[in-house]
C-alpha cells in the first residue's frame, strides 16, 4: 500500500476511468477491498485489454447507494387458518394411525 507521500496530490480530478488503487484512494479504502467490491458485484469494473479501471460514475453510484436507507420491508401475517388437528394424524387410508 503507498503512504501518503507517495499518493499523487490529486487523484483523477478530470480522468474518467481509474485504477484500482486510485480508486481505493478517492473511497480511502485499500486496494484488496476494491477488488473484493468487484469480486462481490458492488463495484463494475470497466475492462480495457488486461487493464482493469474503475469509472469515476461508478465510484459515485457505489457510494449513492451506501447513503440510500435501504427499503422498509414490511413484514407479512399470514391469516391463520382453521385446521382440522385430528384429520392431520389420519393416514391416507382413513383411519387414525396407530402412533410412531
Amino acid at each position: 500500500m503507498r503512504t501518503d507521500s507517495e499518493r499523487p496530490a490529486d487523484v483523477s480530478g478530470d480522468r474518467l476511468l481509474l485504477t484500482t488503487e486510485e480508486a481505493a484512494d478517492v473511497l480511502r479504502v485499500g486496494r484488496t477491498t476494491v477488488y473484493a467490491l468487484i469480486k462481490e458485484g458492488q463495484l463494475r469494473p470497466v475492462h480495457i485489454g488486461r487493464s482493469c479501471r474503475i469509472s469515476r460514475a461508478e465510484l459515485e453510484r457505489y457510494v449513492s447507494r451506501l447513503d440510500t436507507p435501504p427499503p422498509a420491508t414490511r413484514t407479512r401475517t399470514r391469516a391463520r387458518t382453521a385446521v382440522d388437528q385430528p384429520a392431520l394424524f389420519t393416514a391416507s387410508t382413513g383411519r387414525p394411525s396407530a402412533g410412531c
